[in-house]
């Protein structure tokens, strides 16, 4: 069980029962209306602290009617505090393995790099491009224990197919939806120049962001099944009939947004939490993955990394 440490003397800071859904909220998605508070654990791991307190909101399964856990963590803080490179994803996909989170759904503002992905579409990307410059820890395996993880597919194929699934079943509601795209994930927090944006659109980009790297390569190393949902806001500043991108403009699409932004997640949590998904939302396909995987001689491997893997790969070091 996590450790925690006292919150709210209303709220409890422990639970008992497994955790295996996580959702990791972007800008504009900072809560989840509508699902009971059940807790809120402040969980401590070897990494740091995590973004948020992890809170626990309770979700009625369709199927059975009793309630689903899901583990909400605010990935720019409670109050927007965190630059995406100030963002401790290394703490926070850490914290959601520890308490039993094995399926994260992430969500994501995004600009737009193609005519047809317009302000308040939604994108479910099947790929990614790295233009982040080093700055944020990337991976749990260094200090003396290798291990090279497959990343072809950055994002879950099997979680993929639900959301894009649970997307479509919307589009009657106002939810427009692109099946796949790659998206461009830069450092930021300044936005891109206008040679930069251009560059991006000749190599393929859909949309760009600040934020699902290293989340996905940390959820990948920590054999979660992982897809973002990202949500354009604008057309980057490649579109020259619109005027350049500034933060109003992004915040003023995402609060029109919001409402199908919040029945978009919520479908998807609503059909994650079938019978038929536990294989997938315990990511059993995926377990057992990095157990095997590291390339360092037992004799060689640092002691201080094997602490670190210990709390994170219970009984796999």
């Amino acid at each position: 069980m996590a450790e925690v440490k006292i919150q709210d003397e209303n709220i409890p800071t422990s639970y008992s029962g497994p955790v295996h859904i996580g959702v990791i909220g972007g800008t504009g998605l900072e809560h989840l209306p509508d699902f009971n508070k059940a807790a809120v654990l402040n969980v401590d791991t070897p990494y740091g602290t995590p973004s948020s307190p992890i809170t626990i909101l309770e979700h009625p399964s369709p199927s059975t009617g009793k309630p689903i856990p899901i583990a909400f963590l605010a990935r720019h803080g409670p109050h927007h505090a965190l630059a995406p490179h100030e963002v401790p994803s290394r703490a926070n996909i850490a914290a959601l393995r520890h308490i039993g989170v094995r399926c994260i759904i992430a969500f994501s503002a995004a600009g737009s790099l193609a005519e047809e992905v317009k302000p308040r579409d939604f994108v479910v990307p099947d790929q990614v491009i790295d233009r982040t410059k080093g700055v944020r820890p990337w991976t749990f395996f260094e200090d003396g224990v290798v291990c090279h993880v497959p990343f072809a597919d950055p994002f879950d194929g099997k979680v993929g197919e639900v959301v894009r699934k649970c997307g479509h079943s919307l589009e009657g509601e106002g939810v427009v939806l692109h099946d796949k795209g790659t998206v461009i994930v830069m450092e930021g927090p300044q936005f891109s120049t206008r040679a930069e944006s251009n560059l991006y659109r000749t190599w393929g980009g859909t949309v760009i962001n600040m934020s699902t790297l290293p989340e996905a390569k940390l959820a990948a190393e920590a054999e979660i099944a992982y897809q973002v949902i990202l949500m354009s806001t604008d057309y980057d500043c490649w579109h020259d009939t619109n005027e350049d991108v500034s933060v109003e403009m992004v915040m003023g699409h995402m609060r029109a947004n919001a409402v199908n932004a919040r029945r978009f997640i919520a479908a998807v949590l609503d059909e994650l939490s079938k019978e038929e998904h536990i294989d997938l939302v315990e990511a059993k396909h995926l377990a057992g993955q990095r157990k095997f995987g590291v390339s360092t001689y037992p004799e060689g491997r640092g002691e201080k990394a094997l602490e670190k893997l210990r709390w994170l790969f219970e009984g796999y070091f």
